[in-house]
């Protein structure tokens, strides 16, 4: 993570900042100083792009690859036509990327999600007795205990067993699958984090098709059903004020978007950093283009027209090979990958297969609309109700966050006590830079992802009824350290919040005053304003509001005026 460069324009004001001048400035005006060094330079680095390149072609898609081998029939690698497309290389893709997730391979992994000593938790922390989980029924015997036990880590380890003896199998069948789609279910009511880590508002729907619609493989129609909704959805979920700021920080980091363009992704670089017009511009054409993607598919379907299929297959995978090559902090690649791949098997290479075919399992397919409608409108109108991934609002940019905020005075060493497979990212920071100057500059740029963001603007308000000054407490982000303290993240800040501070609480024993959480709501779609809460360990919840986001559209990222701290 890189603070500032040596070669910086204190003396003019103009970016990049040094140091010195970030760690010396008050609150607000770190924010302002972190926002803009962020602006002009994009932390990522070739070297760390090349890194997880390398990880998805070799390891990702190359152990795919050996795991079809096994597929009855298997016409040898160099005859991918014959292989790559079939039911059976689909079938054993979702199950390796089940796999994979579980493993800890996927979401949260690696230096770009802010793990630079211990690349990931993952197996590291769900199979070792005694780590911190989120129980669906906190306190009920046996199953609701906020640690794991012998229950946990072995039905963990039984349905990693078994997913991989799928992937060994010359056939991909119900038999196999059902085992694996209960413990799914099992483990996610043991631990809600493990049902989120598999993905099941996708991996685990096209399983349930592929164990109960196996029959005259009505399994490919139920997949298209789920490829469609979440395509939907996913476009639903950027219908709002949030998503052009996500594209803003999202193409500063590309490493391949044209330096020339960086900057005009900004209203007035470098002191007006909220999106241009040139990012909403990009915001809506990708709005509306993974919008479009579904219906032109069907379209293509109903009418028969190759040459329509053929485009509506270029445009998902333009779509998601955007994303990919962008490679933005946090975001499954994998995932998108996955949904290239499986677009053109489904669609493509399965043209003749309708949708309409799930009619013939009613109750599979209620099921399954339940799952892919019913939850995610739920999750987008009341999303305090819903994980944003079974809600399927990804990357819209409005999403559930936390803020940790810890007393200096060694409270953040009390996290310590905490049995987990690495330190946090402040402790990783400290262990890698031996300045002082600079590892303050290095722990503040955090900051600047958060604000820069829309969804930021409510700690403009939040922030000064939680404590009476900042300068005295040290900023965790609740999505940097709910990875570390449940093996696992992916930008859903129900998972780092309130319940999770409840389950440390017994073992840290944080004193009044020690430690402030602010839990940020998402913004309900078409609803006016964010919800935040504040809370104490020991005090429960001290204070809540409601920012109402259209009196933040004009404003700076940073504290101006009379939203400035005044007690920081």
């Amino acid at each position: 993570m890189t603070a500032a460069t040596n070669d910086t324009n204190d003396a003019t004001g103009i970016p990049p900042h040094s140091s010195e001048s970030i760690v010396n400035a008050p609150f607000h005006e770190r924010i302002k100083l972190v926002s803009q060094n962020w602006a002009h330079s994009s932390p990522n680095r070739p070297s760390v792009m090349a890194l997880y390149w390398v990880k998805y072609f070799f390891v990702l898609i190359g152990v795919w690859a050996f795991w079809c081998s096994f597929n009855a029939g298997y016409a040898g690698f160099s005859n991918v036509s014959e292989w790559a497309f079939t039911n059976e290389a689909f079938k054993k893709a979702m199950v390796w990327s089940m796999c994979w997730e579980l493993f800890g391979f996927g979401c949260g992994w690696g230096p770009m999600n802010a793990r630079f000593e211990k690349w990931f938790g993952g197996y590291r922390h769900f199979a070792r007795l005694g780590t911190i989980k989120l129980p669906l029924f906190r306190g009920v015997p046996l199953i609701g205990g906020d640690t794991r036990n012998l229950l946990d880590v072995s039905l963990y380890i039984l349905n990693q067993a078994l997913l991989l003896r799928v992937l060994f199998a010359p056939e991909v069948t119900a038999e196999l699958l059902l085992p694996c789609f209960v413990l799914v279910a099992v483990n996610g009511i043991l631990d809600k984090t493990l049902f989120l880590v598999a993905r099941s508002e996708h991996y685990w729907v096209v399983m349930g098709a592929l164990v109960f619609a196996a029959t005259d493989d009505l399994w490919i129609a139920g997949a298209k059903i789920t490829w469609s909704f979440i395509w939907i959805w996913a476009a639903v979920s950027k219908w709002n004020a949030h998503f052009p700021s996500v594209i803003m920080v999202m193409m500063n980091n590309g490493p391949f978007f044209p330096k020339f363009l960086k900057h005009r992704l900004f209203e007035s670089y470098p002191d007006d950093l909220r999106p241009s017009k040139f990012a909403h511009f990009m915001a809506f054409f990708g709005h509306v283009s993974e919008f479009g993607i579904p219906f032109i598919l069907f379209a293509a379907t109903a009418s028969g027209n190759p040459w329509f299929l053929l485009g509506g297959c270029i445009l998902f995978t333009g779509f998601h090979g955007f994303i990919g090559l962008n490679n933005p902090a946090g975001m499954p690649v994998e995932w998108n990958i996955l949904m290239i791949y499986g677009g053109w098997f489904l669609f493509f290479f399965n043209p003749d297969v309708s949708i309409f075919e799930m009619t013939a399992l009613p109750i599979l397919l209620t099921a399954m609309l339940f799952s892919l409608v019913v939850i995610p409108l739920i999750g987008n109108f009341v999303p305090s109700r819903v994980s944003f991934l079974p809600s399927m609002r990804y990357y819209a940019g409005n999403w559930a966050y936390n803020v940790w905020l810890f007393k200096k005075n060694g409270a953040r060493d009390k996290l310590g006590k905490i049995k987990k497979p690495c330190g946090t990212l402040q402790e990783q920071l400290e262990n890698m830079i031996e300045d002082p100057t600079e590892l303050g500059a290095a722990k503040a740029m955090m900051l600047g992802s958060r604000f820069l963001h829309f969804q930021g603007r409510p700690l403009l308000e939040a922030l000064p009824v939680a404590v009476d000054d900042i300068e005295e407490y040290e900023w965790l982000e609740g999505e940097v350290l709910g990875g570390t303290l449940l093996g696992w993240n992916f930008g859903d800040g129900h998972l780092n919040g309130e319940q999770l501070m409840n389950a440390i609480q017994p073992i840290c024993q944080f004193e009044a005053g020690e430690l402030r959480l602010i839990s940020v709501e998402s913004q309900p779609l078409f609803g006016p304003t964010m919800h935040w809460r504040v809370y104490c360990p020991v005090e429960g919840k001290l204070k809540e509001g409601k920012t109402k986001m259209a009196d933040y559209k004009d404003h700076a990222p940073w504290g101006q005026g009379e939203l400035t701290w005044s007690k920081s």
